[in-house]
């Protein structure tokens, strides 16, 4: 009897020990751009990047997965981790011939951009009551030549194109870390088809929707038929 009572209170201290013992999961390593994030400070920042190297990024590499038209190459703070703590970050963009970077807005920052190669028209829709003289919802829309510069409001929806056979380059510079980038083309036919037909006042048929979808272009997209014929660009159908 001491023995079974001597038996049960072994496996009752051992069950409390195994329920007293937390369960230790596997955490993912921090990325470096985390680790800068929860230093204690500056200088613990410094200490996380001991290589100089880590300070120069190089804006000579190729994008993955680039448009048709160009590509453009962003430093965030994932792309370039010693951004963290600037509150700043930057992009440089290579127009082809007749390249245009399609609609799209920065979530979380504001933009100014500086064309250093070439030319480029902008336009810009800053938000909902910005009206022209008419009454019409306002378009800004300017040409931009070798170190003319032009701001992009946050969350405005803006489009740079280059209307000549040259390639045309610009940088473009950000008071954020993470600006973040959304094609308006893209996001919208993201939406459910229902959203979508009711938006356009179902001016797109259901059934057309998907070749809409399949139509839009990433980033960089070659476009308008003037500049495509003048450049002797095919048109693709």
């Amino acid at each position: 009897m001491q023995s079974t009572s001597a038996i049960a209170l072994a496996l009752l201290a051992y069950t409390s020990s195994v329920q007293a013992t937390p369960l230790r999961r596997s955490e993912p390593a921090l990325s470096l751009t985390q680790q800068l994030f929860i230093a204690d400070t500056a200088v613990d920042r410094f200490a996380l990047l001991p290589d100089d190297k880590q300070f120069l990024f190089d804006f000579n590499q190729k994008q993955a997965n680039p448009g048709a038209g160009g590509e453009i190459i962003a430093a965030n703070r994932k792309a370039f981790p010693a951004l963290v703590g600037t509150g700043a970050g930057m992009a440089v963009g290579r127009l082809n011939a007749c390249g245009m970077n399609t609609l799209h807005v920065h979530p979380r920052s504001a933009e100014l951009q500086i064309v250093v190669q070439g030319r480029i028209v902008t336009e810009m829709v800053p938000e909902n009551g910005v009206n022209d003289a008419n009454g019409k919802r306002r378009v800004i829309r300017n040409e931009v030549g070798p170190f003319q510069m032009t701001p992009f409001y946050q969350g405005s929806v803006h489009t740079q194109f280059n209307p000549d056979c040259d390639p045309a380059v610009f940088i473009a510079a950000f008071p954020a870390e993470d600006f973040g980038t959304g094609q308006i083309a893209d996001e919208t036919f993201a939406l459910s088809d229902d959203v979508i037909a009711a938006t356009f006042g179902q001016s797109i048929a259901g059934a057309d929707i998907d070749k809409v979808r399949q139509a839009i272009p990433i980033n960089v997209a070659l476009g308008v038929d003037e500049c495509l014929k003048k450049c002797g660009i095919p048109k693709n159908h």
